[in-house]
């Protein structure tokens, strides 16, 4: 596995080996020993999983805390822009964001630790699945506006398919995050 660190501290690419042949594809996606060893030293207690059709943006979402979540995104048919959001308060770098292509083909992934708002944009139908650091916690769940004038992020679509619920969510720089 090759783990390409971000120019944001701690959001990682980590794109697999493949072993490619007549029969197929086999790669490892998941190894604790591999993980910590290259930095990530970080329980995983829930997958989720999403199907998406063209166009449709999901985002951006965190927890706060205790209930924050690192995210393991990757993509198992399709391919999304995927988007992680500096929300740390301390950072050098709050406010920034970070986007990976995420591709069935490519078999990359993305994580995204604590402290960061994630999203993405199904680039084609695309299934997304992640493992998560903690559990969903309804009452801590937070975001920010997929189209905040601050975070300029440039999702490479101007009418993008969000749901109401992500329509309605605040600009950063009114949120009150706990951390």
């Amino acid at each position: 596995m090759e783990f390409r660190q971000s120019s944001i501290k701690g959001l990682v690419e980590i794109t697999p080996r493949l072993f490619r042949d007549e029969r197929g594809l086999f790669f490892e996606s998941y190894s604790e020993k591999i993980f910590r060893e290259n930095g990530i030293e970080v329980p995983f207690v829930q997958d989720n999983q999403s199907f998406s059709v063209k166009n449709v943006l999901r985002g951006l979402h965190f927890q706060n805390a205790p209930y924050g979540q690192g995210k393991l995104v990757r993509v198992i048919k399709g391919r999304a822009l995927d988007i992680a959001v500096d929300i740390r308060k301390d950072s050098p770098t709050f406010g920034k964001y970070e986007s990976v292509i995420l591709d069935a083909e490519k078999c990359n992934m993305f994580y995204v630790p604590e402290g960061f708002a994630h999203g993405f944009l199904a680039l084609e139908e695309t299934i997304l699945v992640y493992k998560c650091t903690n559990y969903y916690n309804k009452g801590s769940e937070s975001g920010i506006i997929w189209n905040d004038p601050d975070i300029k992020i440039n999702w490479g679509v101007t009418s993008p398919i969000v749901s109401e619920k992500d329509q309605e969510l605040a600009r950063l720089k009114d949120l009150k995050i706990i951390q």
